[in-house]
């Protein structure tokens, strides 16, 4: 078992990855169960890991009452959260108790959000099933709902009790999904690390094959960055955790062209952001155009979309611009953009003109 600590004192936790480990998680959730009845929030896509986990914990003599959740970005709502906690009351959920959330970044969100806020604050466990929430969205507290304005812009700070990774559970996700995931992998590589970029270039599609050695090893790698910068920056108030929103602010945009739905995957847009974001930082002579090349021509090699049309986008500059305004990192009527000067050498810039955003984003559009 590979074990990653996240230090932030008090709410300090570790991060366990091992491949099998849902179907022996029951003794490590024991210490957590207070001989209580544990509530699993999981998704209708996520049933088979459901049943190895109860299964599991009812081996090492822990009770558990299963929530399941319609899949989807939609879950990720006002609705499902009322619904959400209605159920965790109606099964007694108290502050001392922790509810596990099994399923990708959506069921991770949904439940780390309400365990924030009911009872003014009980725990929560990750488990997750998807690349994208093992290696981003299961560490380090972010936690939302969406709302008609835009993407997780409802939500709290609330840190994990604990994440446990199984890596096994990526037999199960369809291609689609598991690139998805990896976009996230390969943006750790472009922020401070060109030497995982390179390696990625190397063993990404060995990864995305199946290969187990990988797979570990990309998620371990992963995640010890993710917690280094979480650390460091627990609430993104210095400016360093907000290096991980690296391809967000232009995926967002792109996400919400298409409605949060499944014509864009929330990795898709990512990927196709930070293609977008090597390209601005070139069109505004700070990255060699080299640099924005090797990172498009990877995305498009492993089947990510690298640019608007790709991502299957149309719409104007002007219109993309328009879904940033809801962007949640606007302040004082600016949004900051994270730029790059070259692979691994990504920066926070806050003196980006939206107009140039948006007369770059429309030189994107190739006539047909």
């Amino acid at each position: 078992m590979t074990i990653v600590p996240v230090a932030l004192g008090a709410r300090s936790y570790d991060i366990r990855i091992e491949a099998g480990l849902i179907a022996r998680a029951g003794d490590i959730l024991a210490p957590f169960s207070r001989g209580r009845t544990m509530a699993i929030v999981s998704d209708e896509n996520v049933r088979p890991h459901l049943a190895a986990l109860q299964a599991s914990m009812e081996m090492s003599g822990i009770a558990s009452e299963a929530i399941v959740l319609p899949p989807g970005e939609a879950t990720k709502s006002w609705a499902q959260l009322e619904a959400l906690t209605d159920r965790l009351l109606d099964l007694g959920i108290e502050r001392g108790d922790h509810v596990i959330a099994l399923g990708g970044g959506v069921i991770g969100d949904l439940v780390g959000f309400a365990t924030s806020i009911l009872k003014r604050g009980c725990g929560f466990i990750q488990i997750p099933t998807t690349l994208l929430a093992q290696v981003d969205s299961s560490v380090g507290g972010k936690t939302a709902i969406n709302s008609r304005a835009g993407k997780n812009l409802i939500g709290a700070f609330h840190q994990p009790a604990m994440v446990l990774i199984d890596p096994q559970v990526l037999d199960t996700l369809g291609p689609r999904d598991l690139r998805a995931g990896y976009a996230e992998v390969v943006k750790y590589g472009l922020i401070d690390d060109p030497e995982f970029f390179a390696w990625c270039e190397a063993n990404g599609a060995a990864l995305l094959a199946g290969d187990p050695a990988a797979r570990a090893y990309a998620i371990a790698r992963s995640v010890t960055a993710k917690a280094r910068i979480v650390a460091e920056d627990e609430r993104e108030t210095t400016g360093k955790r907000a290096l991980l929103n690296l391809g967000h602010t232009f995926g967002h945009a792109l996400e919400a062209e298409t409605g949060f739905s499944d014509k864009l995957l929330h990795g898709e847009g990512v990927a196709a952001g930070m293609a977008l974001a090597f390209g601005f930082s070139v069109a505004q002579g700070i990255c060699p155009g080299a640099d924005a090349d090797r990172v498009a021509a990877h995305l498009r090699d492993t089947g990510l979309p690298h640019d608007l049309a790709s991502a299957g986008i149309a719409a104007s500059g002007e219109t993309l611009v328009a879904h940033m305004l809801h962007d949640k990192k606007m302040d004082a009527g600016t949004l900051p953009f994270l730029l790059a000067r070259g692979i691994g050498q990504s920066y926070l810039d806050k003196t980006v003109s939206l107009d140039d955003v948006a007369a770059f984003l429309d030189r994107q559009h190739v006539p047909a």
